[in-house]
Order: structure tokens, then sequence, then C-alpha cells
């Protein structure tokens, strides 16, 4: 029977265990959406990061039947009752306020989220990493960033909101 050296062995698993650091997992985020004052709207987003895509994925409830407007906002601040502490939109190209469809909208224009009967919405969403990204840094970042479900659908033409009307729900994005 052949011996192999300890040294030898602790090598190995070194060079596996670095390897395994350069797996290219996925980015993920989440932000867990917390009712403003006076409502019951709450619910979980999550965000993917996949090459050229950041996936989004919310699940919303408390919210009446219909649309309802759901950004991205400047700052990861759900402080105030009413959650204005989250500022405006993001808006890190310096465009103006639109459909997620239309070429030009905010990076955190999402559009609106559509409840059902149930009072429950979700949301599956491909958004370009050009206009969003996961990294800790960098213009496009929402890590930080707060997230707000509305009252009311948005318009797409109102500027610079859509006029969602009032913020029923908060979330901070972080990193998972």
């Amino acid at each position: 029977m052949k011996i192999i050296p300890v040294v030898t062995v602790l090598s190995a698993v070194v060079v596996v265990t670095a390897c395994a650091g350069f797996s290219k997992s996925p980015t993920t985020a989440e932000a867990i959406m917390k009712p403003t004052q006076g409502n019951t709207t709450s619910g979980i987003v999550s965000f993917t990061q996949q090459d050229d895509k950041v996936l989004v994925n919310a699940r919303i409830q408390g919210l009446s039947p219909g649309l309802h407007g759901f950004h991205i906002h400047e700052k990861g601040d759900c402080s105030a009752p009413d959650a204005t502490s989250a500022g405006g939109h993001f808006n890190p190209s310096g465009t103006k306020h639109g459909s997620p469809t239309t070429a030009e909208h905010h990076g955190g224009d999402f559009g609106n989220l559509t409840a059902d009967a149930t009072g429950t919405a979700t949301l599956a969403i491909a958004v370009p990493a050009s206009q969003i990204s996961l990294s800790a840094s960098g213009a496009n970042s929402i890590i930080g960033k707060g997230l707000i479900v509305h009252a009311d659908p948005d318009d797409y033409i109102t500027q610079p909101t859509g006029n969602s009307g009032k913020r029923l729900a908060c979330g901070v994005i972080g990193l998972k």
C-alpha cells in the first residue's frame, strides 16, 4: 500500500476549495415589503442577476384589486410613516419617467402590479443589467435603494412619478 504524504493531500484540498470560490453563482438580493402606516400591503421581492439581465420576482398581498405602480426609489429609507423618506424614483440615467416597455424610462420603472380579487399581485420581469445592477456600488446599483408599491396605477405620462398615488408598502433592497 502506497502512503500519500499529508502535504500532498492538504495541497489538493486547498486547490479544490480555491476553485470552488470561482464558481459563477448568480448574485441575488431581496426586499421585504412592509406596510406604511394605516395599510396592510406586504410581500417579498427577489432579484437575481444573470448575465445581462436582472430577474425581478414579486409577490405582494394586501392590495385592492387592480393596478398599482411599482418603482425603485432613490433612498433605502422606509422610516417615515408614509415612506416619503425613500425619496423620488431611482433614475441614474436622468431620463423621463415612462413604461418599462418604452425606450425612455427610469431604471426603476417597473410599471404596474396587477392585484387579483384576493388582493395578491405577482410580477416576473427581466430588466437589462445596463439599467439596474446588483453590484455593491456603481451608478446603476440598486443595493440599498427603496422599493415602493403605490395605491394607484402608474399612468406612464405624469413626470416624474407616473401619478401613482400614496405609498402602500416600502422595502429596502439588500444582497442575500
